[in-house]
């Protein structure tokens, strides 16, 4: 009976119509990103920092097990806001095109969300990382403070309000990244409450951390300081147990990787010349480390979930904006990241000086592949790879007035590009066939509004995905991945979602058909994205 209520609601949403034109209720919509927090940091997914605000809204709405983002930060922002797989808006994310890291310029019938919402009404906001092509008011958004000096928290050099430059950020003064950007959401709310309350409004919050350097506020760091004594094998075995009594996860505990190390990271002996003797790039077992590895390494750790503390402390502030406006309950709040937590270990920005307190501006220290792994329990590798430790993404889903559910899982496999067609769907519109008269590649998402009211309601044909030479195709349970230069591995994630046995010697012919899939969609992403033929969209049998 709740889910006929439930499913009657949205059909008068989706079809009455005010004078206008407009749905005579629409909700307001907030996007809360973070960048490269693990799949199990939260709470509410099986973590051990304080995450209470984030808890809350799950406890209050859904969480999403299977689903996927890029792998990577700018590739996710780019399907989240145009809802197309980064490849198809983006020539140089294609195989064979060097990357300069913004990912170039997209077509113009590439728009951004924010343009399709301002059809309908809506009032668009930025706060935070930007990392897209194009300034950010062309994208149809109102306001935004683009937070673009990824390499500082405490005093960053590049930063902007409505795309003008702000000066740089005098060291000492107080400033702190992570607040600065909810601040900043917190003012546009409130102005919006003053000058906009009759219109709905689109927040894009993307937070910078918790990605490296790891920067945090001395009291942060205070809090966890002590807790991850006991190593990162520890820490992956309580996070796994807490998931399974959960229900998020099924699966195998992926082992560690102690053979694999990013191609872009500092060498082993640059890192205990730069960082400290205390310092190890590689994801072996705990007790094989040094005493002065296993003295510095909790810090590491310590200072990574300081930031996920604050970020949740941040996002608390801006739920109370919300509630204190009166709009809480009308509005859907999604919650990600934009891949999965990081292997990284290099060096940036003002380099790091190894006297000054760990986490304190004047450093710049990694998590690096053994935390990340723990970070992403249970699931294999990390940011980059398209194996599971690095495309999957913890998602909560609240609105209170739209979904009757309450602490309730969706298993229901799910991708960023969703975001778009269910956001745009339940503002009132429907995706374009055209643009200035010309058709426009279909949206490859599907609308997730059946999943508020029922679980695997959903179906998609496939998932793909494709990074610095890794790639992956998703059809149905089955999943074939590479790393680079590697051949493919087949899983069943149905039994193995940490994929830990390869059965691709066994199903020579799905190894195949998937492959042929894989590259029946690059081709029709590149025709998309370099406009060379006709946009086609191909159902593999």
């Amino acid at each position: 009976m709740k889910q006929f209520f439930f499913i009657l609601a949205l059909l008068v949403v989706a079809g009455a119509r005010a004078e206008t034109g407009f749905p005579l209720k629409r909700p307001n919509i907030v996007i809360l990103l973070a960048d490269d927090m693990g799949f199990s940091d939260a709470g509410c997914y099986g973590g051990e920092i304080q995450t209470p605000n984030l808890d809350a809204l799950a406890r209050g709405g859904l969480r999403f097990t299977q689903f996927y983002n890029t792998a990577r930060c700018w590739p996710s922002r780019a399907a989240i806001l145009t809802g197309y797989y980064a490849q198809e808006v983006r020539r140089d994310t294609l195989p064979g095109v060097v990357s300069n890291g913004l990912g170039g310029q997209r077509p113009a019938w590439a728009r951004l969300l924010p343009e399709y919402l301002h059809e309908r009404g809506y009032r668009s906001y930025h706060s935070g990382k930007w990392h897209m092509d194009g300034s950010v008011l062309a994208g149809g958004f109102d306001h935004s403070y683009s937070f673009d000096d990824h390499d500082r928290y405490f005093s960053p050099e590049l930063h902007g309000m409505d795309d003008k430059p702000l000066p740089p950020v005098r060291p000492g003064s107080g400033y702190y990244a992570t607040t600065a950007i909810a601040e900043h959401a917190i003012e546009m709310l409130a102005e919006h409450q003053v000058q906009h309350r009759d219109q709905p409004f689109f927040l894009y919050l993307a937070f910078n951390a918790p990605h490296f350097p790891l920067q945090a506020l001395p009291e942060d760091i205070a809090l966890y300081r002590d807790r991850y004594r006991e190593g990162w094998d520890v820490m992956r075995q309580e996070r796994y147990g807490r998931m399974k009594q959960m229900g998020i996860v099924d699966c195998a505990l992926s082992p560690l990787a102690p053979a694999v190390w990013p191609g872009y990271n500092l060498g082993e002996m640059e890192l205990r010349q730069q960082i400290g003797p205390g310092e190890t790039g590689r994801a072996v077992s705990w007790s094989r480390l040094t005493g002065e590895q296993k003295q510095f390494q909790p810090t590491k750790m310590a200072i990574h979930a300081a930031m996920i503390h604050r970020l949740d402390m941040e996002i608390g502030r801006v739920i109370r904006q919300l509630k204190s406006a009166g709009v809480f309950d009308d509005t859907l709040i999604f919650f990600l990241s934009d891949n999965g937590a990081s292997a990284e270990q290099i060096i940036r920005g003002d380099g790091h000086d190894s006297n000054a307190p760990p986490g304190s501006a004047k450093t710049f220290l990694s998590l690096g592949p053994a935390w990340s792994s723990a970070a992403n329990t249970p699931l294999r590798l990390h940011k980059s790879w398209t194996y599971e430790g690095g495309i999957a993404t913890p998602l909560i889903v609240h609105w209170p007035n739209g979904i009757p559910a309450r602490g309730e899982l969706r298993h229901n496999p799910g991708h960023l590009i969703d975001l778009a067609p269910t956001i745009l769907e339940l503002a009132g519109g429907k995706w374009p066939d055209t643009f200035a008269g010309k058709p426009v590649p279909p949206n490859p998402g599907k609308s997730l509004v059946p999943t508020f009211a029922r679980d695997n309601s959903v179906v998609h044909e496939y998932f793909w995905w494709f990074h610095n030479g890794n790639r992956a195709i998703r059809m149905g349970d089955w999943k074939l991945v590479a790393s680079q230069g590697n051949p493919w591995e087949l899983y069943d994630l149905r039994a193995d979602r940490s994929e830990s046995a390869n059965l691709s010697a066994g199903h020579p012919d799905l190894v195949k058909k998937l492959d042929q899939a894989w590259n029946d969609h690059l081709k029709e992403f590149r025709a998309a994205a370099t406009g060379d033929g006709q946009f086609i969209k191909k159902t593999v049998n």
